[in-house]
């Protein structure tokens, strides 16, 4: 497997874990890093919480020596607070600062950040040249094929953000119209990569080894990010890796591994948020986790009913600890 190189930071194999928001805490990252993941993207956070000391962000801070390296994704539509508060929390212990430029929310779009900087070329040059010239570590920026099918300006905003000194681009193939529906267009990945001469991150549709040759065949990018193919599936970094170093893919965890480590991630959660935080958020994973199988939708029921870790562990302990594995209908 391929290493990648962002600035000065060198990555074992250029598989990335991209930042979802709500997915991509502390716990869950380190399962990731384990499974073989070369880089892991934090949750994103706001530049202007940590101005004004919003008492929500420190936890979304939260990193651990076991899963570096690790990005730390800002967003913000400021470029004097972008760069002063990168500044700020320099000295913490992540490797690379990635901007984003990418999400779809509502409230976030509203406020002129995420995927709204994408109308803005000139804005994206401010925001990237300022931050990049406050902090000595590695910047680099995460968008999308465009704001709308109308304006697919990725490579244009691509060759901005090069120009300002980012060390990578990850580009999702969605307009933010689009959101996460409808089938990525990669072939917008392959147009930034042929417009920029710094690493292109590419993102969307990557569900298995097969899915990252097509990229690289379609595309040429130097790496491979994996969103929501990692919801519930942690091993999707193994899989790949082996598939990519052996041309076989590797047999999928028996559901007692996964309802091991679910009840592992459990823990973790709660060891990190508390129990009535760890647990509601955990009803998510849960449901990611048993996608597929047998009685899922039963289970799931059941699974958003549960309020402590021994209910959870009613419902899988049995499984976990004594193999019983009910018949999966398709892994995904």
């Amino acid at each position: 497997m391929e290493k990648l190189k962002i600035g000065n930071v060198t990555l074992e194999n250029n598989l990335i874990l991209a930042p979802m928001a709500g997915v991509c805490d502390l716990p869950f990252r380190v399962l990731c890093k384990e499974q073989g993941a070369g880089l892991l993207c934090m949750e994103m956070v706001s530049a202007k919480g940590i101005l004004y000391n919003n008492k929500n962000t420190e936890i979304l801070l939260s990193t651990t020596e076991a899963e570096r390296p690790v990005s730390l994704q800002f967003f913000g539509a400021d470029p004097k607070i972008i760069s002063e508060m990168a500044k700020k929390i320099e000295e913490r212990p992540f490797d690379i600062l990635d901007l984003n430029m990418g999400c779809p929310v509502p409230k976030v779009v509203n406020n002129g950040e995420g995927s709204a900087l994408m109308k803005n070329p000139k804005l994206v040059y401010e925001i990237v040249a300022k931050t990049v010239k406050a902090i000595q570590k590695p910047v680099t920026v995460k968008i999308r094929k465009g704001f709308d099918g109308a304006h697919a300006n990725a490579p244009e905003i691509a060759k901005a953000i090069e120009a300002a000194g980012a060390a990578a681009v990850a580009v999702h193939g969605r307009t933010r119209e689009q959101y996460y529906s409808g089938k990525a267009d990669w072939d917008i990945i392959r147009q930034v990569k042929e417009a920029v001469s710094i690493p292109v991150i590419g993102n969307g549709d990557i569900l298995a080894g097969q899915d990252v040759l097509r990229m690289k065949e379609q595309t040429g990018c130097d790496g491979f990010m994996v969103g929501r193919g990692a919801q519930g599936n942690p091993w999707i970094f193994r899989q790949i890796l082996h598939f990519l170093e052996t041309g076989e893919e590797l047999q999928k965890p028996s559901f007692a591994e996964v309802a091991q480590m679910l009840l592992r991630h459990a823990r973790e959660q709660i060891a990190f948020k508390g129990e009535t935080v760890g647990i509601r958020e955990m009803r998510k994973h849960a449901a990611w986790y048993t996608s597929g199988y047998q009685n899922s939708a039963k289970l799931r029921r059941a699974i958003n009913e549960v309020e402590t870790y021994g209910e959870l562990e009613g419902l899988f302990g049995e499984i976990a600890f004594q193999g019983i594995c009910p018949q999966r209908h398709s892994y995904r």
